[in-house]
């Protein structure tokens, strides 16, 4: 059973929160929503019938969502537990609520919580009590699993658990959409990775990091197309064991630390194995400016120019955190001339 958003749009008053769009989530495949919290909520609630869409729909299989539907779970960010309860208790609760034909110590050993079966969940810490909160949707069983923010501040071990989970749910047929606004969280885990913001929804290209795979297909390209030069402009990040490919105006500005390229996108850093030099040749057609030795800055997000003293300026952007990065003495004066300023 699938999960369909077809030309889905939603507007609060006269703000648009996402235009029409169209996405499928289908079984077996792990996708993940990449978004402001505003979207994000906007979306659980019309997927619990809180709100309704400005337009288009939302379909479970080939029907539209019906509320409450039975097919749809749910893991919250603050789901909240009987905290009273043991781990044991807690989860015979669900499944005595949800008539689950699940079995319990399966559930348990699923998140590995076997040896805390008795603990009160009160005396859990807070990634052994998100591992809980999985058990109860496994019990729960749904076709369509949604998960908000399902690895924030976990620790390595419940991460590892955690795909491992999604892994036994894609084989298990399940469809599973993560909504997060973390892009490495979304990276790691899902086999699609789309952005929802105000001009829509755009799939984000990865590719995992197979050497051999991106030599044998680099191969292919040579040999299938060597008479036609291709300009390629998307920039290449890295995350984990996959490749984020990003458009440049996406991009706010570029550092350089301790001899590695980060790429700050929202308030994000991504590593780049090109150097600074050989970002700053790849984006100037694109309206960035080295602003300093150790940054490149994307002139369309600049807001203010500031000066401190005759001899130190600063650029502020506006992106998600007002990032406020140094402008060089020397490359003020070019900055000016390219502004036609005096």
């Amino acid at each position: 059973m699938n999960l369909q958003f077809v030309d889905a749009e939603k507007r609060v008053h006269d703000t648009i929160i996402f235009p029409s769009f169209d996405l499928s989530v289908n079984p077996g495949q792990v996708s993940a929503l990449y978004s402001s919290v505003n979207a994000r909520e906007q979306i659980i609630n019309l997927l619990l019938g809180k709100t309704a869409l400005s337009h288009g729909e939302i379909r479970v299989g080939h029907k539209r969502l019906q509320h409450p539907s039975k097919d749809i779970g749910f893991l919250f960010l603050n789901t909240a537990l009987y905290e009273r309860l043991s781990i044991d208790e807690m989860l015979k609760f669900i499944k005595n609520l949800y008539e689950s034909e699940q079995n319990i110590d399966r559930a348990i050993k699923a998140v590995r919580l076997d040896e805390k079966r008795k603990t009160r969940i009160n005396k859990l810490s807070y990634s052994e009590s998100r591992r809980v909160q999985f058990a109860c949707l496994l019990l729960q069983n749904p076709a369509i699993y949604i998960l908000e923010e399902p690895d924030q501040n976990l620790d390595l071990e419940s991460k590892q658990i955690f795909l491992s989970l999604l892994q036994e749910l894609r084989h298990s047929g399940k469809a599973i959409l993560i909504l997060t606004g973390n892009m490495e969280s979304a990276v790691t885990a899902a086999d699609e990775v789309y952005k929802l913001d105000v001009n829509g929804l755009s799939p984000i290209q990865v590719e995992n990091n197979d050497p051999e795979k991106n030599e044998d297909q680099l191969e292919k390209e040579q040999q299938t197309d060597t008479a036609q030069p291709v300009q390629f402009k998307k920039i290449p990040t890295k995350v984990k064991d996959k490749i984020v490919l990003f458009n440049p105006p996406e991009i706010d500005y570029i550092e350089s630390r301790e001899g590695q390229s980060f790429i700050h996108i929202k308030g994000e850093a991504f590593p780049s194995d090109f150097t600074l030099q050989e970002l700053e040749n790849r984006l100037l057609p694109f309206g960035f400016f080295r602003c300093h030795r150790s940054y490149i800055v994307n002139l369309q997000k600049v807001r203010e120019v500031i000066t401190w003293t005759r001899n130190s300026y600063s650029l502020v952007l506006e992106d998600t955190n007002k990032s406020t990065i140094p402008l060089s003495k020397s490359k003020m004066s070019v900055l000016k001339e390219m502004l036609g300023l005096k």
